[in-house]
């Protein structure tokens, strides 16, 4: 019974569990581990259980198995510790079981290996070998009787029935794309002096010439869609590989890679597996650089998490091992190439036409706003509409960590925040833009998103002359949203008592918008709530419109209403007074 961790450089670690005496390592299928890279023999090594030793077999293998970093001539006893290279992979074997069954065939007596014509033996092994190389994969081991039940569920979590047509199809994409890589040495080719058109091209040549040869050799299966294939293996050695088809739908609005083997699309709000896969961690590993390279970001283990963006303005994270455990891991927020309007989200049922005008009127009679909910409840998109209501006659100036908001105005200054380089140095900070956003003479601040000591600068260019600007928080209820509010002036620094920051909240905040995402998908404005004040050392808040959930219909949507709570907000008595026209009937109780 062998336990086996398999690590791929740059990629995740999974285990794998054997219950029989031997298992096999190479490229091709029928193998018990199957590394499908060209830097690994056909059949590469084996690993032999014998009287309760673990040995390490190179198979005559083209570039060798290494024990801890030496390379093996001879059959050689493995320690639980030592590690095994073969090709681009690390592996650890253990043996389970105190007492191995009975090998599953023949093999030469222990001292054979070791005696003084053990390289002999060992080659009469490898020949012997290569006329019993298995044909077929061999069935699922079974659990082992007494494995702990912490280990037992592991496995149980990594042996998660895979379609064997998506698994072969990926064997077969990783194998072309790493001749691939033989045939054209794309690490090597000057991008720059070839061009985009040319490198596709040559590319795309280079591909049909592969398969072609492996359509001859009998290697390529013919339920096998040709063009699919070309497509999907130069999407992912010049491309964004699967993601491409992804970013392309209009219908899908965030992508999710987990691991090399798992992609979650988000489609008209529904979570679904996608059964696109990448070739190789390695694979994933090269989208995200040809993501961030373009903008100046690097990737690497001393920086193993980025913020990014496509060309078209998606929004994108990656984090890779040692953060990511089970390989290098995407997300996309889709950037939408027609910006929604007011009207989208009345039609969405995200809120009504009630609540539309209000917010325009909000941003008109340049009120502060925080716009507050959870991730993906659509923050930055509601941050985005109303940000088209400001006068075009108005300067603007947005800070951003990653560029995401388009707006129509003209008067329009968008700056975004830079992370810090190889040496670690020269780092602008959102803080160090809104600081430096009160010198360009704004007429409205919008901060895309506060997270930290930023929001205490937010506070005060809201207190000194820049009414009407606007950001978003991560926050559950308006009320949680004071409170994270302080919490991240806390974050300053300034150690400030907590009536003082307070009263700076009630003094700079007018309203705040709250956007809820449901079970079903759909995302609202649960609340629209106004900072009416203070009451002794209290923030007052006074809720103007609300969504109701009366609970889900048979289809399991949500069900429920927007009520308008008949409270009058100050400013629109303001406006009266003023003489300013106001619609009131809107605030009326439904």
């Amino acid at each position: 019974m062998f336990l086996i961790t398999l690590a791929e450089k740059g990629g995740g670690t999974e285990q794998r569990e054997f219950d029989k005496n031997e298992i096999t390592i190479g490229r091709l299928a029928g193998n018990d581990i199957v590394l499908a890279k060209g830097n690994v023999s056909k059949y590469h090594s084996r690993i032999v259980a014998k009287d309760g030793k673990c040995i390490i077999v190179d198979m005559k293998s083209t570039n060798g198995t290494f024990v801890n970093g030496k390379k093996i001539g001879a059959p050689q006893v493995l320690k639980p510790s030592d590690q095994i290279y073969i090709g681009d992979y690390i592996i650890n074997a253990e043996i389970l079981d105190e007492e191995a069954p009975a090998m599953t065939r023949t093999a030469a007596p222990e001292e054979e290996y070791y005696d003084e014509g053990g390289e002999e033996a060992y080659e009469e092994e490898e020949e012997a070998y290569e006329d019993e190389a298995p044909e077929e994969a061999p069935a699922p081991a079974a659990p082992a009787k007494n494995m702990p039940a912490s280990l037992a569920a592991a496995m149980a979590k990594n042996k998660k029935k895979v379609d064997p047509r998506l698994e072969r199809y990926s064997r077969l994409q990783k194998e072309i794309h790493d001749r691939l890589i033989e045939y054209l040495d794309l690490r090597r080719m000057d991008m720059d002096r070839l061009g985009d058109e040319e490198l596709w091209r040559r590319t795309e040549k280079a591909i049909r010439d592969i398969i072609d040869q492996m359509d001859a050799d009998g290697e390529l299966p013919e339920d096998v869609d040709r063009e699919e294939l070309l497509t999907d293996v130069i999407n992912e050695a010049l491309g964004l590989g699967p993601l491409e088809a992804f970013l392309a739908s209009d219908e899908i609005s965030e992508i999710m890679v987990n691991h090399a083997n798992q992609i979650y699309i988000e489609r008209k709000g529904k979570l679904t597996l996608s059964e696109k896969t990448f070739s190789s961690n390695q694979a994933v590993l090269g989208v995200i650089e040809r993501i961030v390279a373009p903008i100046g970001r690097r990737i690497d283990e001393s920086s193993p998490l980025v913020d990014a963006r496509l060309k078209d303005g998606s929004r994108v994270n990656a984090i890779i091992p040692p953060l990511a455990l089970k390989g290098p891991c995407i997300t996309i927020r889709k950037f939408k190439k027609d910006s929604l309007k007011i009207q989208d989200l009345v039609k969405y049922k995200t809120l009504t036409a009630q609540m539309a005008e209000f917010l325009e009127m909000c941003v008109k009679a340049r009120r502060n706003i925080v716009i507050s909910g959870g991730t993906g409840s659509g923050k930055t998109t509601t941050l985005n509409i109303i940000s088209s209501f400001i006068p075009d006659s108005e300067r603007i100036v947005t800070v951003e960590d990653a560029a995401e908001l388009q707006l129509p105005q003209d008067h329009w200054v968008q700056l975004e925040s830079r992370p810090p380089n190889l040496e670690g140095k020269g780092a602008i900070t959102i803080r160090d833009l809104v600081k430096n956003c009160l010198r360009m003479r704004p007429d409205r601040i919008v901060v895309g998103e506060c997270r930290s000591g930023e929001t205490l600068d937010m506070l005060q260019a809201m207190n000194t002359g820049h009414d009407g600007s606007l950001t978003t928080l991560h926050a559950n209820t308006p009320r949680d949203a004071i409170a994270r509010l302080e919490t991240m002036v806390l974050m300053s620094g300034m150690e400030l008592p907590v009536k003082a920051i307070r009263e700076q909240i009630a003094s700079a905040v007018h309203m705040i918008v709250q956007q809820t995402r449901f079970s079903d998908g759909t995302r609202k404005i649960c609340y629209v709530t106004e900072v009416s004040g203070m009451e002794v050392d209290i923030v007052t808040l006074q809720d103007i419109f609300y969504f109701k959930q009366d609970g889900f219909t048979e289809d399991h949507k949500v069900r429920g209403r927007f009520v308008a709570s008949g409270f009058v907000p100050k400013f629109y008595d303001e406006l009266q007074r003023k003489g300013i026209p106001v619609n009131m009937s809107i605030f009326r109780e439904d």
